[in-house]
Formats: structure tokens, sequence, C-alpha cells
């Protein structure tokens, strides 16, 4: 027996990137239409579907897109299209069915039961991934957390049936008992790890904080996965962050200074990709990650600009961006990837987005103007002020140094005479000594 059939029986798609080296399954990934939709939205829908599959370590074989009125109760697809996926997933030797789509548990059964290979829904394949990228403790936490919500309603087994009944003899089986056990154990577990993020929100909380205290302005790098955010962090920053050419090869925040070319510092930190219908549990068990963005004075909303429909990536990105509470903070959008992109959908979009900012985070094309409109954006207004401060207000001095950029300081008989580019909001204890 081949290695690829050993695989058939596990229930994720992918376990670790040895794995990967070793196996690729072969997916079947389908999609439902329904009336008034758009058919090439679908299809690039799909196309997603295809790159997230190849994420979880997935050769994709088949795919197909059925237009509905409505979804099948009981198998989302048609009864007859059921069966026809059915034969084509055994003629392909597929190893799983992936659907653009949410599943019921009791769809995913039955589909799983129709084609005897595991069936994994966009909810499910997304998880997946994540399990597969998350590297630090909160990473893992969070994503074991809501892999643990996705499971508890589809957790089965002899006795689920009879658990619906209002008791009496034969309603209290074994199976009836080892499900009550599993769905304990679970609930269980999900307390254990709500209890565990809240308190690395707190540590997370606490180091916003103090980030604030600092007096560093800061930007959250946000955008749909892919977008290119981390290669934009290297850029910026030389953060030396992992870049893939993968879907979510980035799930845990990372924050690096960044000098601006006025001399200020800021703080940039690169966030979790978003997607189109990013899972409700994901969206918060990562909310704690996420909220690098709620607490940011300014979000870089990156945008692939060579990507089929950036547009709808804009759309998605800032509905999480809202469900987050974070659509409040002020977005300058940046359009990377203009090496590749076709000028014509750049100007276009540049057209569509006033102020936005073209960039190549691979060849640096475009950095130079990000970074003085981030200088413009994250520096506060000031006013350049000469002033003659008493020897005897020495704290007057010491505060200028903390909070302006002092040009120039020189002793004379009256007292030190400094000018200093103050920020406006911090020239009221000066103006009085002002020349």
């Amino acid at each position: 027996m081949s290695d690829r059939h050993v695989a058939r029986g596990g229930r994720r798609l992918s376990a670790t990137v040895t794995d990967l080296d070793v196996v690729r399954q072969r997916a079947f990934v389908a999609a439902l239409a329904l009336d008034g939709a758009d058919l090439d939205e679908a299809e690039r829908s799909l196309d997603e579907i295809e790159l997230l599959a190849d994420t979880a370590g997935s050769e994709v074989v088949d795919r197909e897109i059925q237009q509905r009125h409505r979804p099948e109760p009981a198998t989302y697809f048609g009864k007859g299209k059921v069966a026809e996926f059915a034969g084509r997933v055994k003629a392909l030797d597929c190893d799983v069915f992936i659907v653009d789509g949410e599943l019921t548990p009791v769809q995913q059964r039955n589909l799983q039961e129709a084609f005897e290979v595991d069936v994994v829904d966009r909810i499910a394949l997304i998880l997946d991934i994540f399990a597969l990228h998350a590297t630090s403790s909160e990473g893992r936490a969070q994503v074991e957390l809501a892999m643990n919500r996705y499971r508890l309603p589809r957790l089965r087994g002899r006795g689920t049936e009879m658990s619906r009944l209002a008791g009496g003899i034969g309603t209290r089986g074994p199976g009836e008992t080892q499900l009550e056990t599993d769905r304990r154990r679970v609930l269980g577990r999900i307390t254990q790890l709500e209890r565990q993020i809240d308190k690395m929100r707190t540590t997370r909380e606490t180091q916003r904080k103090a980030r604030a205290r600092s007096g560093m302005p800061s930007a959250a790098l946000v955008g749909y996965t892919n977008a290119g955010k981390s290669s934009l962090l290297n850029r910026l920053t030389d953060a030396g962050v992992l870049v893939e050419d993968r879907l979510f090869s980035t799930l845990d925040a990372t924050v690096r200074r960044i000098d601006l070319p006025t001399g200020q510092t800021a703080l940039l930190s690169d966030t979790v990709g978003f997607v189109r219908d990013l899972p409700h549990t994901l969206v918060e068990a990562f909310r704690s990650t996420l909220e690098e963005s709620v607490g940011a004075d300014l979000l870089i909303h990156v945008v692939d600009a060579s990507a089929a429909d950036p547009e709808g990536q804009i759309v998605a990105v800032r509905t999480t961006l809202q469900e987050i509470d974070s659509h409040e903070v002020s977005e300058l959008l940046v359009l990377n990837k203009a090496d590749v992109a076709d000028p014509v959908a750049v100007t276009r979009l540049q057209n569509l987005n006033p102020g936005s900012v073209v960039v190549s985070a691979a060849t640096g094309e475009g950095i130079d103007d990000l970074l003085d409109e981030l200088d413009r954006r994250l520096t506060p207004p000031s006013v350049d002020l000469e002033l003659l401060l008493p020897y005897d207000r020495g704290d007057l001095v010491s505060a200028l140094h903390d909070v302006a950029e002092v040009v120039s300081e020189s002793h004379e008989a009256e007292g030190t005479r400094v000018k200093a580019r103050v920020p406006l909001d911090e020239t009221e204890p000066f103006r009085a000594f002002a020349v």
C-alpha cells in the first residue's frame, strides 16, 4: 500500500512540514453558486480554495461549481450531483473532498458517507492551515481554541440519536455516555484555553500600554493573506520575518522599530492575514493578536495590486477590521507588488483610492515614497521654537529634550538658548520663554 493511501485514514489535511515533503493528498474542490451569485466571483473563490489546499499540502485534481436555488439541507449539493461527485472522487482516487462553504455537521457526515473520503469545509481547511503555521504558545492556543469550538457541534458517536429522546429504557447506553464525556472534555479544554488566552491578552495589553507610554507612534500592517505584509515589514525594518508564497504564512504578531526620514522612530507590527469569510471562530480566537491593529495610530493596509480581485480583498479586510473595532483607525492603503501588477490595474486602484501609495516590497520601488507618507502620518505636528531658559529652570531643559527635537543649544549670560522642534501639543510649558 502506498504512503498516499496510508494517509487517507487521517483526519487532518496535513500534520507536519515533513509530511508535506513525503505525500500530497489528492483533493476534489467544489462550491455552490446560489441564485443571483456572480459566477466569476465563485470561480475566484474556488481559485482561492485551491491555493488554500496547496498550502495545506493537497494537490487539487478536479473542481466544479454547481448552481442551485439553495443548499440541499442533507447534502449541501443536489443528490444527483452528490452521486456524480462520488463517482469522480473514486475514479480520480481522491483523498479529500473540499467544499468552498460552511457545512453543517449533518451535511459533512452525509457527504463523507457518500464519498468514502474525508470531507472538509472552508472553515476546517483554514483551521488546518493555521494549525500548521502556529509557532508561538499564544498562536497554538488560539488555533486549538478555534478548532475545539468548531469540533464541539460535530462530536458524534453511537447514542447520539438516542440522546434526543426524553429518556427511558435503552436511552442510556455506553455510546451516549462516551459522547457526553467527549463533550465535557472539549468544553473543559475550551474553558482552559480561554483563560490561558485571556492571560496572554492581558500581557499583550500591558506591552501595548508600555509602548504607548514610550511616546513612539505605532502602525500595524493589515491586509489580505499573501498580500506581502511580511515582505514589506522586512523591507522597512530588516526584521527577518519568514516570507513564503503561501497563504497564512504569518500568524504571530511581530513588532519592530522603524526609523522615519525626519528621525522619528515608530513601531511597526505585522498581523495575521485576512481572507474572505474568515471564520468567526478564528476572528474570536485571534482577537488578542488582531487587536494590535486596534491600538495603532495608523493601519497600513497592504493590497496585492496583482491579484485578480483586489477590490474584493480590500472589502474583506475592512469587514474583518470592523468586526474587531479597528475600522475607525486611520488607514493608509499601500498597493504592493507593483513589479508584477498590470500598470493599468494599478492606476485604476489609485484612482479608486486617492492617497494610496504604490510599492514593490520585492524590488524596493516606492519605498521612499511610503516612508515619507508614514513620516507625515505618524509624526505629530510641530513648531520651531527658539527659547531662552533661565539657569534655575533646568527642569524645562530636561523636559524639552524628552519631548522635542533639539536643533541647537548654547549657554549665555541670561540662560540656556535652545532651538527646538516641539510637538504642537507639548508647547504650552515653553511658550513663555520664547524669544
